[in-house]
């Protein structure tokens, strides 16, 4: 057999694990879910699980990657556009387990020897410029205001998404995506009044 071979099964098998590790966190969030339950829906022995992800942070983090390819291709690719965002923010509430793993990983990270420390570094960075382009979207149809700013704009909207996220996970009756719109309805409103940068 072909060194190929081996690998691309191999890659295969993580990608099948991360799918499973993907729906057990959901479920259970990352407290709750234990590596056995993910070995065991993805055919592996705890030993096996450790063969692809040495550790729980190794896993988790990878959760977290395979989480934003998936979610930046079905909501971010379509509708590159805030109501791409509001989509996805409501999507979230829909998996509770992921959303609390992104929380506790994301506030762990502004350690700096933290392995996701980097990882948040450049997402953050990441989505700021999907919000920034959002905005000028809308500035370009008219929506927004010329004076308002996008960078500025793109960094309230993700303060505002992030401690949602972390109030929703304490009172599931907080709705995360009608008050990121009345924020956002808000600062379109706000653009058209004033010169000055929003």
């Amino acid at each position: 057999m072909s060194a190929r071979g081996p690998y691309a099964k191999g890659e295969a098998k993580r990608k099948e694990i991360l799918r499973v590790a993907l729906d057990v966190v959901a479920e259970m969030g990352c407290r709750g879910a234990s590596n056995r339950e993910i070995a065991q829906r993805a055919g592996l022995s705890q030993a096996g699980l450790a063969h692809y992800f040495g550790s729980r942070e190794e896993l988790y983090m990878a959760i977290l990657r395979t989480r934003d390819e998936r979610d930046a291709a079905e909501f971010v690719g379509p509708q590159p556009d805030i109501d791409g965002f509001l989509a996805l923010m409501e999507h979230n509430t829909h998996v509770p387990g992921l959303v609390q793993l992104y929380i506790e990983f994301s506030a762990e990270a502004s350690i700096g020897l933290h392995p996701a420390h980097e990882f948040f570094t450049e997402r953050y960075r990441w989505v700021r410029g999907q919000l920034e382009q959002a905005v000028h979207t809308a500035q370009a149809s008219g929506e927004v205001g010329p004076a308002a700013d996008p960078g500025e704009i793109a960094t309230l909207m993700v303060a505002a998404a992030d401690g949602l996220q972390q109030q929703w996970l304490l009172d599931r009756t907080i709705d995360m995506p009608a008050r990121l719109r009345r924020l956002w309805d808000g600062i379109v409103a706000h653009s058209h009044r004033t010169a000055a940068p929003v």
